[in-house]
């Protein structure tokens, strides 16, 4: 008997292919994501050590020193929350493909596993009746 051949094996591999590239799609939209967060977060450390470096100061060239530097950090962390709430879209976006990737390829798996489990039950029949032959055969030899 011949070997098991899915005969949409092509698509199969497609699909899969498919799968694999929105995942890494999707892990370079959260690596985006992480590195705005990341950001985000080092402005807050700058923050807290400019105000911490504040605590006490009355001369007036810092205190207009340090409105300046917040006012900086305001600004970039607020640029940085519109490109944080922009990469948090596009991250939907690619777990929506990738999911209809994945269904499309788990489809398939499960037609295939079906395919190989009707081939091998056909095997079995044939085996079966192979069998059955040899047995007819040796009876009508006796």
């Amino acid at each position: 008997m011949k070997k098991f051949v899915f005969e949409l094996q092509e698509v199969y591999d497609y699909r899969k292919f498919e799968q694999e590239q929105a995942e890494i799609e999707l892990g370079k939209a959260i690596a985006v994501e992480t590195q705005i967060n990341d950001q985000l977060r080092t402005i807050a450390v700058q923050y807290a050590n400019a105000k911490a470096s504040m605590k006490g100061s009355l001369n007036f060239e810092d205190l207009m020193t340090f409105d300046r530097h917040t006012h900086l950090l305001d600004y970039q962390k607020e640029e940085l929350l519109k490109q944080l709430s922009e990469a948090k879209i596009v991250t939907e976006q690619k777990r929506k493909v990738l999911s209809e990737c994945i269904k499309k390829t788990s489809s398939l798996e499960k037609l295939k596993d079906v395919r190989k489990q009707e081939y091998k039950e056909e095997l079995k029949r044939q085996s079966k009746k192979e069998s059955g032959n040899l047995v007819n055969m040796k009876a009508g030899n006796d």
